[in-house]
């Protein structure tokens, strides 16, 4: 009887081990055991070191919890799969990863980069001179065009300028898209259709592109990446024309709004000014960059929240240098003194140009591509209206299914 009894036992006792062979580890009781086994193990040995180095009770108990968790830490992620997290401290010796930063930052020196960017606004705001500023160099279609002469456009035109501009090895194809004629009719009804159709040609340039059976291996990058748009300084609020267009463009672009040739206001009037704005943009829902709902993690919406409390940024142009201090500065030169571009205590030029190069450059590409482009990419794909025999994809198909079925009969 006894020896059945063990046999008995036995054979449960195993099929009480496969059973739990199944189950993840912090479901498995045999498993949590060891795991708890490991740990004792720890104590003892971390205890004898601490001694020897003299370190106090409540610190040996802190690198006893530690030592353990390294040693424990598997996080269950999917079904028979376990992950665990290996602190830099624990690799035996140096791997390598961190070069991979290096590796992407020479592999976007050789190629370079591309930034497009948009200037909006009625003629005589300094258009023109802001970007010549932001990129210090004459990069603006005005600054570049041999006998340039000043008319008023009878309608929006749209004409686009690039230059590869280079700055300790990186370089960077930067094209202006300038719209002389925006807001300078007596009826500018509709003055934004031809900047909406622009922006959607790039959209669906780089759509087609893509839709490329044999596409390139580097897309061209015609699309906007920010669009600059110029407020008067009147002091008072937002336009009809200016709530209309920003209303339009800010759901398929990233819109800066900017106080042009802020040196007219005083430093009360401009304040009041933004604030009123900022109102305006909020009672009519606009959207503007950059939008609360992009923040990726709380430190970057710490930063966003202090641009959004700028805009708009009341700035003043200008490509002249001058002497202040025994320092060559950019700036405005009047009766009462030097406006100091770059200084900002005088205006918010230096805000920017952060905002537009420094810090968020990325970003605005990042948003262009992964949310605006992708909106439109979704809308058109849906519509159906994708000609497949304009992309040469039909024929495409027809080769493949018929190379398939053939590939598939020789097989049998």
């Amino acid at each position: 009887m006894e020896e059945r009894q063990n046999q008995e036992g036995g054979i449960i006792d195993q099929d009480h081990d496969q059973s739990n062979q199944g189950l993840p580890d912090h479901m498995n009781p045999q498993k949590t055991t060891e795991k708890e086994e490991d740990c004792v193990e720890i104590g003892p040995q971390m205890e004898e070191r601490g001694k020897e180095k003299g370190m106090k009770e409540g610190e040996m108990k802190k690198e006893i919890q530690m030592e353990a968790e390294v040693k424990v830490e598997l996080v269950p992620s999917a079904p028979r799969l376990q992950m665990s997290f290996i602190r830099g401290t624990d690799l035996f010796g140096y791997v390598g990863i961190e070069a991979v930063l290096d590796q992407m930052r020479n592999k976007t020196i050789k190629a370079g980069f591309e930034f497009n960017i948009m200037v909006v606004g009625q003629s005589g705001l300094g258009k023109s001179t802001l970007v010549n500023t932001l990129f210090k160099s004459k990069v603006s279609r005005k600054s570049c065009t041999p006998n340039y002469e000043e008319k008023i456009s009878k309608t929006v035109k749209l004409h686009t300028v690039s230059h590869v501009i280079e700055e300790k090895g990186v370089k960077m194809k930067l094209t202006v898209i300038d719209t002389p004629g925006f807001g300078d009719q007596i009826n500018n009804e509709n003055c934004w259709e031809p900047i909406v159709k622009y922006v959607n040609e790039q959209y669906e340039k780089y759509l087609r592109e893509e839709l490329h059976v044999n596409r390139k291996k580097r897309i061209p990058d015609s699309r906007v990446h920010c669009c600059i748009y110029f407020l008067p300084a009147t002091g008072h609020r937002l336009r009809p024309i200016d709530v209309e267009f920003m209303k339009r463009l800010g759901e398929i672009v990233s819109i800066v709004p900017i106080i042009a040739k802020a040196d007219t206001l005083t430093i009360e009037e401009r304040e009041e000014f933004k604030e009123r704005i900022r109102q305006d943009l909020a009672t009519n829902g606009i959207s503007v960059y950059p939008q609360k709902e992009y923040d990726e993690d709380p430190e970057e919406h710490i930063l966003n929240n202090r641009i959004r409390e700028s805009i708009p940024f009341a700035v003043v142009g200008t490509d002249r240098e001058h002497q202040v201090n025994g320092n060559k500065v950019l700036g405005r030169k009047t009766k009462w003194g030097i406006i100091e571009v770059e200084n900002v205590d005088h205006c918010e030029f230096a805000n920017l140009r952060d905002l537009l190069i420094r810090s968020h450059l990325q970003d605005l590409k990042d948003v262009t591509h992964n949310i605006l482009y992708e909106s439109y990419r979704v809308r058109r794909l849906n519509e159906s209206n994708v000609n497949f025999r304009e992309l040469d994809l039909s024929s495409w198909l027809l080769e493949n299914g018929a190379a398939d079925r053939r590939g598939s009969g020789s097989h049998l």
